[in-house]
């Protein structure tokens, strides 16, 4: 299991589905794994009933509970099918995920999704995209879906590196173009992978 994290903008999901396809061409057998919460849905959900945001829409107190638990099913249906099927799982996201961004938020829960989560094994390498804030929100505007406050990608980043994991993080500069990025992601995973 290769675990891609970082804050919102800092090309996890690109970097995690390019990887899986560059190891799947190299003959090892990988599988992309995206492990959201569900914000993007629950924002459009949000939006079409005239509220703002999925927090407006289900309340401070439901909303991290709800994200918390989409977030934990598509955990467990990546180690399901990892497991199942042997292959090598890019995580686009991982457990740290949902512990840093109700950091960010101010949520209540975290110790209780954190001892839920601790259910779910550790990947093998975690690779963290450190990438600037300023960076990180121009590409979360670039893609059109949503927005981000440089507020809040302050605050994520500086949860993401206050996680008692982070040491054991193997970071990586984000805010190089996609190829740069992506030459460092095989640099950083290619002893871990033998083609098969």
């Amino acid at each position: 299991m290769i675990a891609l994290v970082g804050v919102d903008g800092s090309g996890k999901s690109t970097q995690a589905r390019a990887l899986a396809r560059r190891l799947t061409a190299a003959g090892v057998s990988a599988r992309y794994f995206e492990n959201a919460g569900g914000r993007p849905l629950w924002n459009r959900l949000a939006r079409a009933l005239g509220r703002p945001d999925g927090v407006a829409l289900f309340g401070r107190p439901l909303y991290p509970a709800l994200e918390a638990s989409v977030r934990a099913l598509a955990m467990t249906r990546t180690v399901l099918v990892t497991r199942l099927t042997g292959r090598v799982a890019v995580l686009d996201r991982w457990t740290w995920c949902q512990d840093v961004i109700m950091t960010a938020r101010g949520d209540r829960g975290r110790r209780a999704v954190r001892a839920a989560y601790a259910l779910f094994p550790r990947p093998t390498v975690v690779c963290f995209l450190a990438t600037t804030p300023a960076v990180a929100q121009r590409r979360v505007v670039e893609r059109g879906i949503d927005t981000e406050e440089l507020r809040h990608l302050r605050a994520l980043d500086a949860a993401y590196r206050a996680l008692p994991d982070f040491g054991s993080f193997v970071v990586l500069d984000g805010d190089g173009d996609r190829d740069e990025v992506a030459v460092a992601l095989d640099r950083a995973v290619s002893p871990l992978v033998d083609p098969r």
